[in-house]
């Protein structure tokens, strides 16, 4: 008797402790409960399958004047639910940009209270689950006992079920400009040694087993999980530290250059965490929970937001042709100091007007919307490795470049100018100059910036990813959209869904791009754009600055990739920021396989992922805004891939000519990258199309309608 009265009370406290949320489609099922101790705990399951093992929530906080082990630096445990609220949510929301037309936002809620004994400090967690997986965070309301509080460390944990297939890099405080290693979770404290390519001029490491996110995983009975964070502002970014034993991870929040991970102030709640769940690798490409979890945009008026296409003054300098600098002479340079009309000029500066005149004829004559300039400002001659504070006033030209009548030729032409800040991580400096640089661009009309944080952050201490740091890149994206502004950040932090808020965000790097692939030794693996788009691209667009059809580069470095690779990548590599990074005359001796870029698409009414694995291989095909043209991408990985795909996703009834850009037979992304065959037949919604793609190579298809029967004269239909 007494032991069914203990097992009646366990019961009676399970009740108690314990509340679930399904997706709205039934498929995920979330549980959450107090376990002994008062440690806050979620779960979660997929098609009935445990995909997160419970899993502690909570904080560890740094108090003033208390013993390292004072329960008053726990924030995770001594817990009890105080009450709940559930909610449902549905609506389609349409992006300024994007993949798709309309976006649908769909999912259950449930916001649980919870209260410390002992403090009496309130927490609240919401989650929401939708029908591709879960997000959650915490939120502190107004209180007494807990007002203004410092993180020591977010102790929020992903348990996972088994030894897992990772794609992952390195953890890492300044960077996440690596090339990903493929392997079981129980390998990654072999692999970090190897997978932490020194050569990037900024980089953190500070555990043998921590990973960034996005993470992609893979298990073994082929489901497929996603570990991100979703809104992230005025917090620090989160990495992952793996308990490799358990397989379990732990958030690891960036520290500032105190230690500290985060300064509050409730009211206030963190970033979600965010877990996409799927046995289709399809449905992770395609998952739009991130963008989801963030608010809607807070520009009222977005017209003057336009995807663009761009060519640039860049390739040249990252493959050796040319200079950032103006001058030679001088082994330092003092802004306000150095007279430049007296400089030497070193005949390498890559931003001189005959230069720029030559690329901005270039994109005029070929259908592009602007022209990149990078080294026009004053100030390259020492601008990297000297902890400088004053390096840039972005406002100054050189000498040879003439901003007002560069700009008037290129208005003149219906071309713009994109500008380049590049701080060197002198944020202080960059926020010193911010106005008068965007005055500056208003006045000859620029409407976008490139910005970029190579090297070191300053003030000293600091890192790239800290909340102090990403408080500064939120506060760049906010007053450029003051000025009606686009906002491309290259080193900033990897992207959270922050471009549904503020969708004047165009494009971010935050990963390898193609410049590393003009730097010898450490170039991208052949296999790293079919890994980016389920990892870099799961918080938003990547310019990865595509199209390099010359593979053996100037400075003798080689280009892994085919040119139908590159050109399967505008497709395949989603952003509403697109370059076609070569310099014009490698196009010109390709005018037949050119035509694409020319032809391809920027924004997007529909997008169909056909094909997807992880690091394998990635097919997709995509509808143009406002038109009735598709375009296809796929990218393969180290092995060969066939492909096989059907033209189902194109109207009933109506016919189409595709042009299909293909890897030729003996095409070989190390010895024959310039081997491609163009071939055009007639497709419907019937066709079906078996395609190879070589390793480190691709196709790509334009798919125009049919407007006049004697275009199909001589046209086999596939």
């Amino acid at each position: 008797m007494k032991k069914l009265l203990l097992l009646i009370a366990l019961s009676f406290v399970s009740l108690v402790f314990a509340q679930q949320l399904q997706s709205p489609d039934g498929k995920f099922v979330m549980n959450f409960s107090i376990q002994n101790g008062g440690f806050p705990t979620y779960q979660l399951n997929y098609k009935g399958k445990e995909i997160i093992k419970p899993s502690k929530l909570g904080f560890e906080l740094k108090t003033k004047d208390t013993p390292a082990n004072d329960a008053r630096n726990f924030l995770n445990n001594n817990f009890a639910i105080t009450g709940s609220e559930t909610a449902k949510f549905d609506e389609t929301w349409t992006p300024v940009w994007g993949e798709t037309k309309t976006i649908r936002n769909n999912y259950n809620e449930i916001l649980i209270h919870l209260k410390q004994s002992g403090t009496d400090r309130l927490v609240d967690v919401r989650f929401r689950l939708f029908d591709d997986g879960l997000g959650f965070r915490y939120e502190f309301p107004q209180q007494k006992n807990l007002v203004y509080f410092t993180i020591k460390e977010e102790k929020t944990q992903f348990a996972m079920t088994g030894d897992h297939t990772a794609y992952w890099i390195p953890g890492d405080y300044d960077t996440q400009e690596y090339n990903y290693t493929t392997s079981k979770l129980s390998e990654v404290r072999g692999l970090m040694a190897k997978s932490y390519e020194k050569g990037n001029v900024s980089q953190t490491s500070f555990s043998p087993t921590a990973v960034q996110t996005s993470l992609m995983l893979k298990t073994k009975d082929g489901v497929y999980i996603n570990l991100h964070e979703a809104a992230l502002i005025d917090y620090s970014c989160m990495h992952l530290n793996l308990d490799d034993k358990n397989f379990v991870f732990e958030s690891w929040l960036t520290p500032d250059s105190h230690g500290d991970k985060g300064k509050m102030q409730a009211p206030r709640h963190t970033p979600w965490r965010t877990i996409i769940v799927s046995d289709d690798a399809r449905n992770i490409l395609a998952s739009k929970l991130t963008y989801n979890l963030n608010d809607p945009s807070k520009i009222e008026n977005t017209s003057w937001i336009k995807p663009t296409k761009y060519v640039g003054v860049w390739w040249e300098m990252i493959s050796g042709k040319s200079s950032w600098a103006y001058t030679d002479e001088y082994p330092s340079v003092q802004l306000g100091v150095t007279d430049y009309s007296k400089a030497k000029p070193n005949g390498k500066h890559g931003a001189n007007n005959g230069n720029v005149r030559r690329y901005i004829d270039f994109a005029a004559k070929n259908g592009f919307d602007a022209v990149l300039v990078e080294g026009w400002n004053i100030g390259w001659e020492d601008w990297f490795g000297n902890d400088k504070d004053y390096v840039f006033d972005f406002v100054t030209p050189y000498p040879d470049f003439d901003i007002k009548a560069l700009n008037n030729y290129a208005h003149s032409k219906g071309i713009k100018l994109i500008m380049h800040h590049e701080t060197s991580g002198s944020i202080r400096n960059y926020e010193r100059h911010m106005d008068a640089a965007y005055k500056l661009m208003n006045k000859y009309g620029y409407d976008a910036v490139k910005s970029g944080y190579v090297g070191n952050i300053l003030p000293v201490g600091e890192t790239h990813y800290s909340q102090w740091t990403n408080n500064h890149y939120q506060y760049a994206i906010e007053k450029a959209a003051d000025y009606k502004i686009m906002v491309n950040a290259h080193e900033a932090v990897r992207p959270t869904g922050i471009a549904r808020t503020y969708p004047n965000l165009i494009g971010n790097e935050s990963a390898r791009g193609t410049e590393y692939q003009a730097f010898g030794n450490d170039r991208n693996n052949p296999n790293h754009t079919a890994i980016l788009p389920f990892t870099r691209l799961i918080g938003g667009p990547m310019d990865y600055t595509p199209g390099i059809f010359q593979m053996d580069v100037t400075n003798g470095s080689h280009v892994n990739a085919t040119i139908a690779n590159q050109l399967a990548l505008y497709v395949t590599m989603y952003s509403p920021l697109q370059m076609a990074a070569d310099f014009p005359e490698n196009y010109e001796k390709f005018p037949d396989a050119f035509q694409f870029i020319k032809d391809v698409a920027v924004d997007w009414d529909d997008s169909k992922y056909l094909e997807a694995e992880p690091g394998q291989y990635i097919t997709v095909a995509r509808k143009a805004k406002g038109t009735d043209k598709w375009f296809v991408g796929n990218v393969s990985g180290y092995k060969p891939f066939k492909s096989k795909i059907s033209f189902d996703f194109l109207d009933k009834g109506k016919q189409y000519i595709a042009t299909i850009y293909s890897d030729a037979k003996d095409a070989d992304y190390l010895k024959n990258t310039q081997a491609y065959s163009i071939r055009k037949v007639v497709v419907t919604s019937k066709s079906k199309l078996e395609q190879l793609s070589v390793p480190g190579g691709g196709y790509a298809i334009s798919i125009i309608p049919v407007k006049d029967k004697a275009e199909l004269k001589g046209l086999e239909t596939l």
